[in-house]
């Protein structure tokens, strides 16, 4: 039986903050850099958003923990339409804070090739009508967002003219939330009326932020506390984070396993598996943001990123090793060492195939030190994870490199699904991705 995968800190004190002089939490603070929830995408604010035709605030079906989360949906009609006929849901992904449904409209219709129309524009030319989904808190629990998603669906329907049949999906977590949408729907025997069900580079399996940059947030934030705003750790604490990422730590001196590390991710995936994992009526779709043939970006296992000498604080961090027993992934010292971490049989996450997140390039860029463009941006969404690999999200690790040109069908949970032709930044809209959705929708 395999190791499971795990994580061990050595500090001199029982947290970091604690054992440092007043002196040296100033320098280490200083070293992490800017303030602000860490790993959270501002909007790009580039181009124009097409106004939406009406739009929907949305309260969730269902409470979830006593909680009932809402949102809002825009509506864009297609070209000659002037009432809803053929809904096709998109919903937001993961995010801190509500989302931004005109930003949302930027990214998915900004223009891939020179003289062809954004892919929402393809849409509507089609005769499609695109229903944008955000929430209003994107880091809460799945399920809570998952409700919303359900109220959209049944809006959708009740707004509809005519009986065309839904699609219903969406980008990165926003494919999660509606998956579990349709297969809740089922379970209780709501008609969702969805006859596809898509997704785009959306992390079935779970996704990945590499450990030591986890830890380097919780470690700034216990450093520097905020008491005017959320910490930088607090995307990374969130619930839906828990619940999405392969491996995860709740504190820069948590020592344990990673998979299992959080009961909110145990018991998503229990609650998954309870109302029937995928929705069963609609035909599936995916798109992963890597490639296919199992190569990854060039980042070799254990390379240092951050290697910040400033006498005498020193500050390392390194791209995950491959797998091995407490191998080094981050250390600060101050003469001797103050606190270092070390994974044990953790796969090489980093530089599997997969849509990338600049989590590197990020991090670099608040603590003001130089990085080499290719360590900016690692594997986010691993391919096997996007295109559903069918395996259990707890022992799927092994499957990171594997060639999925020729895939079995029954080795995925998804009916087809589409891998870019270069590993690109996650949730990007390419040629290769939007037209195989197009004609997937042709015939619709």
């Amino acid at each position: 039986m395999a190791q499971e995968p795990r994580i061990d800190v050595e500090t001199r004190a029982q947290g970091v903050e604690h054992s440092l002089t007043s002196e040296q939490v100033e320098r280490i603070s200083e070293a992490l850099g800017r303030q602000g929830v860490w790993f959270a995408a501002p909007p790009s604010r580039r181009g124009d958003a097409r106004p939406a035709d009406r739009t929907w605030d949305l309260v969730g079906d269902w409470a979830h923990e006593g909680r009932v989360a809402t949102g809002r949906a825009a509506v864009h009609l297609a070209e000659g339409h002037d009432e809803l006929t053929r809904p096709f849901i998109l919903a937001d992904g993961f995010n801190y804070g509500p989302s931004d449904l005109d930003e949302l409209w930027r990214h998915f219709n900004a223009p891939y090739q020179k003289g062809t129309p954004g892919f929402l524009d393809q849409l509507r030319a089609m005769g499609i009508d695109v229903v944008l989904l955000g929430f209003d808190q994107r880091q809460i629990h799945i399920q809570a967002n998952a409700a919303v998603a359900a109220s959209c669906v049944l809006r959708a329907i009740d707004e509809r003219r005519g009986d065309d049949p839904l699609v219903v999906g969406g980008v990165s977590m926003g494919g999660m939330v509606t998956r579990y949408a349709l297969a809740r729907m089922e379970s209780e025997r709501i008609d969702h009326q969805t006859d596809k069900f898509f997704s785009w580079d959306t992390p079935h399996l779970g996704a990945w932020i590499p450990l030591v940059l986890q830890q380097l947030a919780y470690l700034h934030e216990a450093l520097q506390p905020r008491s005017d705003g959320p910490g930088q750790a607090e995307l990374i604490r969130s619930p839906a984070a828990q619940q999405l990422l392969w491996g995860w730590v709740e504190s820069a001196d948590y020592s344990g396993p990673v998979t299992t590390s959080s009961r909110l991710r145990t018991e998503f995936l229990e609650d998954l598996r309870r109302v029937g994992w995928f929705p069963m009526r609609p035909y599936k779709l995916g798109v992963a943001n890597g490639v296919g043939n199992g190569t990854g970006p060039d980042l070799p296992p254990g390379t240092p990123v951050f290697d910040l000498h400033h006498d005498p604080l020193q500050l390392t961090a390194r791209i995950q090793p491959n797998l091995g027993e407490l191998q080094n992934v981050g250390t600060v010292r101050f003469g001797a060492p103050v606190w270092t971490s070390a994974t044990s049989w953790v796969p090489a996450f980093d530089g599997a195939p997969g849509g990338t997140l600049d989590s590197w390039g990020k991090i670099a860029d608040a603590m003001g030190l130089p990085i080499q463009d290719r360590y900016r941006s690692s594997s986010f969404v691993p391919a096997v994870s996007a295109i559903a690999l069918a395996r259990d999200p707890f022992e799927w690790s092994a499957d990171l490199y594997r060639d999925l040109t020729d895939l079995p069908k029954d080795e995925t949970f998804l009916d087809a699904f589409c891998c870019d032709i270069a590993n690109g930044p996650h949730g990007a809209v390419t040629k290769t991705l939007a037209e195989w959705v197009l004609e997937q929708l042709a015939g619709w």
